[in-house]
């Protein structure tokens, strides 16, 4: 009591209340780092009761929506040459080029795992995502089903061997994908932003509370895709990988993949102005998420910007004794989530990271800020 009562005749009421918020700010942030955050790197999915006793046979479906010829044969070979006994490649050609489709076909002859077919294209009916996997799914010929992109890329041969074991355990499976490493501040800010979100579904992940997946790496069964009707919104382009999977994830039938040997790579097309409109087009689902998971992915943002409010009102107007005691305590938050990001970085893969990851840190609420901006319009390429 005295200690307050001094306090208080130092600084004021307004000293005590700064205080007070920087203090239960700071333990929001302990509280996603360590209990929510640090659970990652420790986690185990062989914990889980076994559901299958042995490695299941195992459909690879890619939807194709143009002539890639760079995923033919650069990407497309990575899949192929997969260190797993039993697995078919569903490839789905959405287009109308018949000779980039008779192309296709003929790969058949050197790698007897492709399964191709077609869907034409016709301007006047576009073809979502969606459309394009119900006819891989129904294409498929084993009951487990892994799904990936053409902008995807395994970094082991190992990859699909580690997602198809997760089926042993439940019937979705969910892998990390992260983006590409290049030269430059853009390049790091999208790789630093896709681990931490990602990161925010697989902590739900892992404390048994799942809410989505990625599209680039997740998979499910047959018998749970036809058992719920086939994917939800369907006035949608988007939506398979987290509406859909709202709708079938349960407490205990999701296994979570964490290993850099099961991380793939998405392939980049631009700077940070289409990595932007990428977030724009995908984050437009976000509010039909439930408010619990709403509120679990805003207030690491929230309170992290509030946190670092609250330390530069404390530089601005305080005594130098109270400046110092906020730096020591902006200090030590960054110590904790250096240590932590840097675990996480090595659970999944990720290099070079760590190092710079202060001015992710930094700078990422106002880029959320400046998303959910572009989230007020409308997106007229969501909808159909």
């Amino acid at each position: 009591m005295q200690f307050f009562d001094t306090f208080l005749t130092c600084y004021g009421w307004e000293g005590i209340a700064l205080a007070g918020a920087m203090l239960v700010l700071f333990g929001v942030q302990l509280y996603y780092y360590i209990f929510v955050y640090g659970r990652i790197p420790g986690y185990k999915n062989n914990r889980r009761a076994a559901v299958l006793e042995a490695d299941p046979q195992v459909s690879v479906v890619v939807p194709l929506f143009s002539e890639d010829y760079s995923f033919i044969e650069e990407r497309l070979p990575l899949i192929l040459a997969q260190n797993y006994p039993d697995f078919e490649v569903v490839i789905v050609y959405v287009g109308h080029d018949t000779d980039f489709y008779e192309d296709l076909v003929r790969l058949k002859q050197s790698f007897p795992q492709i399964v191709t077919t077609k869907i034409h294209l016709d301007p006047r009916f576009p073809i979502s995502r969606k459309m394009a996997l119900n006819v891989g799914i129904k294409s498929a010929h084993y009951e487990c089903m892994v799904f990936t992109s053409t902008d995807a890329c395994p970094q082991t041969d190992r990859w699909l061997a580690l997602m198809a074991k997760g089926f042993t355990r439940g019937e979705i499976v969910v892998g990390y994908c992260g983006v590409e490493p290049k030269k430059g501040f853009s390049n790091y800010m999208m790789r630093a932003w896709r681990m931490m979100h990602s990161a925010d579904w697989i902590a739900r992940a892992v404390q048994r509370r799942p809410y989505r997946g990625t599209l680039h790496n997740f998979g499910f069964t047959k018998r749970l895709y036809f058992g719920a009707n086939g994917f939800s919104h369907l006035n949608m382009n988007i939506g398979e990988d987290d509406l859909f999977m709202q709708k079938v994830m349960t407490r205990d039938n999701v296994s979570v993949i964490l290993s850099p040997r099961a991380t793939l790579r998405e392939k980049t097309w631009g700077g940070m102005g289409w990595w932007m409109g990428q977030l724009r087009y995908f984050g437009s689902a976000f509010r039909f998420y439930p408010q619990a998971v709403k509120n679990f992915i805003q207030w690491e943002l929230g309170s992290r910007a509030l946190f670092f409010a609250t330390v530069l009102c404390a530089l601005a107007v305080m005594p130098f004794e109270y400046k110092l005691a906020a730096l020591a305590l902006l200090l030590v938050r960054y110590v904790l989530v250096a240590v932590q990001v840097r675990r996480l970085a090595r659970r999944l893969g990720e290099r070079g990271i760590a190092g710079c990851y202060f001015i992710y840190d930094l700078l990422s609420p106002l880029w959320a800020l400046a998303l959910c901006i572009l989230l007020v319009r409308r997106d007229d390429r969501v909808w159909r």
